[in-house]
């Protein structure tokens, strides 16, 4: 059973948008990184290209859509554990809108299996997803002066340049990173993401491909 609820669809309710943007205030009162429209339109444009770059279903590829915007409404409740609060959210408002079940499924399933530390590859959406939110890391996501930048703050802004692409025969997913040694080394960003990074290789690697990342035109990985 399929439904007409569409990523545009989500994307343009108001109650959702509603939860994006108290997430995020409630993430920025306590120093983190923008998680607002930017962060989560991003992620579900990249779950796309990783979807049907590998030639996903088009409605696998819609819901993985549907759940990467819907990725970080957990942060509106805490930080803490805000993969499953957020699974559940999405659970009340998808069933509300009358998703089917295996579509609700699908999506909290990823919502819930996002974060680093909790987070399982369990199938081509949630690897989409982790893989997707997880290298989203650039200068614009910062929001501390320079006076009050913490390790996390820098290493984001001292990356200038970030992309994701498959190689040629889309075997590999590339990150390709340029950071600005000024501000931050190449070393601490591993220090900072190598947990996130890791998770990348997993995911990649359930989804039959390798990860791979470029830290100032040198290979990492």
């Amino acid at each position: 059973m399929s439904s007409n609820i569409t990523y545009e669809y989500i994307r343009r309710n108001p109650d959702i948008r509603t939860y994006i943007r108290n997430a995020d205030a409630a993430v920025a009162a306590q120093g983190y990184t923008e998680h607002s429209f930017a962060h989560v339109e991003k992620t579900a444009d990249t779950v796309k290209m990783i979807m049907e770059g590998l030639g996903c279903d088009p409605r696998q590829t819609e819901l993985g859509m549907i759940a990467a915007y819907m990725h970080d409404i957990g942060n509106v409740i805490n930080r803490v554990d805000h993969a499953q609060s957020g699974a559940v959210m999405a659970f009340r408002l998808l069933d509300n809108l009358n998703m089917p079940a295996d579509e609700i499924c699908a999506v909290i399933s990823a919502i819930g299996n996002h974060d680093e530390h909790t987070a399982q590859p369990l199938n081509s959406i949630c690897s989409a997803l982790i893989i997707a939110d997880k290298t989203d890391v650039r200068r614009s996501r910062v929001r501390s002066t320079e006076k009050s930048f913490d390790i996390h703050d820098r290493v984001n802004y001292a990356v200038t340049e970030s992309s994701l692409r498959f190689n040629d025969d889309r075997s590999e997913l590339i990150l390709s990173l340029t950071i600005d040694n000024d501000i931050s080394s190449v070393m601490e960003y591993f220090e900072i993401f190598m947990e996130r990074m890791l998770l990348c290789r997993r995911s990649a690697e359930s989804l039959g491909i390798k990860f791979r990342i470029t830290a100032n035109g040198t290979v990492m990985t």
